[in-house]
């Protein structure tokens, strides 16, 4: 058997035994080493180093410690409070309420679990005591996490462009529309669900809640404003930016909202170091499973078996949803990341489709597979602060999956969506 069938074949076994998929990588691409017969070991520790020794990456460990100092920070529950006063009045309203919450949140923690869990543990309680269902409720909080990693900040825009080197704060600012739109169109799922199944509202509207609601959640909202702002001002790069997010949220919760203290800071950077270094061995062991996809010529391989099929770039489209959309309901989104948009954005290029459009798409396909069962992130955050099954959340998510792959297409196949905030801002 040749050592490429191997590497692929040894990654599936590895996976289907439960090896966690940073040691499934790892050690598929030491037993394709072996057979290949001459690649020296060292070429291990050689790609080991290479694959951490990228600036782009520092970005991560600092935006996942931004989101959590903003979580510990109190932040979430301001957001929580002013979305209330936004939407809370209107049918449906505590999902209405999760949803916007979500938005607000994706704005500053990069991270759809982080969402789902920062807004989900606070609005789940609120949900299920006024009356809504749990698991419709589970289901609300795992769908609006989803739009974590798409509306900026979002680690995974910063590990595709690091992957395809792509323009990081090009890849950012294509996910503003499309996330905002996104929210929106969850926002409607949750007004047509509530008008059929009669769910309650909160307390009519009130412009003086409004607008105390919104001056205490201004300086979260004005997080992802500055770091933008900042990025395309040019007064720092997207790696810098994520150690302003870091400082200035530390700023906001210790000596302005004063919800946070010293030992309360130590154990959030203690936290946060601890989900870095997983990531961390995650990224390094698909880049070293990338080289030896590269060195066996599987991505020439892959795209011509997918030219023959794929006539135009709409076909291929087509193609890329689908398998994204499968891949995204088995495995982690880190991973699919760097092991499938070095094979697939070459191929994107090859039928003229702008690299930005496509990693928006390819990201936006991945953020689907979050909430999708079997193996959905936001969806196991949400069975475990509801205390419901996979089943029964999966089952009241679908008319938001369906809405979510609707959009989708309609990002796959209409680019100006996605490339119009980029361009203007070049």
């Amino acid at each position: 058997m040749s050592a490429p069938l191997v590497l692929f074949i040894s990654l599936l076994i590895f996976m289907v035994l439960k090896i966690p998929i940073a040691w499934s990588l790892s050690l598929s691409s030491i037993i394709a080493l072996f057979l290949s017969g001459g690649i020296p070991l060292s070429v291990i520790a050689q790609r080991i180093f290479t694959g951490a020794d990228i600036f782009s990456l520092l970005a991560i460990p600092f935006f996942m410690l931004s989101g959590e100092v903003m979580v510990k920070g109190g932040l979430s529950k301001r957001l929580v409070e002013f979305a209330n006063a936004m939407v809370g009045h209107l049918p449906g309203g505590l999902a209405l309420v999760s949803v916007v919450a979500c938005t607000f949140f994706a704005a500053i923690s990069g991270s759809s679990v982080a969402t789902t869990a920062a807004i989900g543990g606070i609005m789940i309680g609120e949900m299920t005591e006024r009356g809504y269902d749990k698991a419709y409720s589970g289901a609300v909080q795992a769908i609006g996490g989803t739009l974590g990693i798409i509306i900026p900040p979002s680690i995974v825009f910063i590990m595709y462009g690091t992957a395809t080197n792509v323009s990081i704060a090009a890849l950012l600012m294509s996910g503003v529309i499309p996330g905002v739109f996104t929210g929106i169109i969850l926002c409607v799922m949750c007004y047509i669900i509530a008008k059929k199944e009669n769910h309650p509202r909160n307390e009519g509207f009130s412009y003086s809640k409004l607008i105390t609601t919104f001056k205490s959640a201004i300086l979260a909202l004005l997080m992802p404003v500055i770091i933008l702002g900042g990025i395309y001002a040019g007064v720092f790069t997207p790696t810098e930016s994520a150690v302003i997010a870091v400082v200035y949220g530390i700023l906001i919760s210790m000596f302005v909202y004063r919800s946070m203290n010293l030992g309360e800071l130590k154990k959030v950077i203690i936290s946060s170091a601890a989900s870095t270094a997983n990531l961390m061995i995650l990224v390094i062991s698909a880049q070293v499973f990338g080289w030896f996809v590269t060195y066996f010529n599987v991505p020439a391989t892959v795209s011509s078996a997918v030219l023959s099929i794929a006539s135009n770039k709409y076909i291929f489209l087509l193609l890329v949803n689908i398998v994204l959309l499968v891949f995204g309901m088995f495995m982690e989104v880190g991973a699919i990341t760097l092991i499938m948009a070095p094979i697939l954005a070459p191929m994107a290029s090859l039928y003229g489709i702008d690299p930005v459009h496509f990693g928006l798409v390819f990201v936006f396909l991945l953020t689907i597979g979050q909430a999708t069962p079997p193996f959905g992130t936001t969806l196991f955050v949400a069975c475990g602060l509801t205390g419901e099954s996979v089943a029964r959340v999966g089952g009241k998510l679908i008319p938001f999956i369906l809405a979510e792959v609707g959009c989708a297409l309609l990002f796959s196949y209409v680019p100006i969506i996605s490339t119009w905030l980029p361009s203007i801002l070049k």
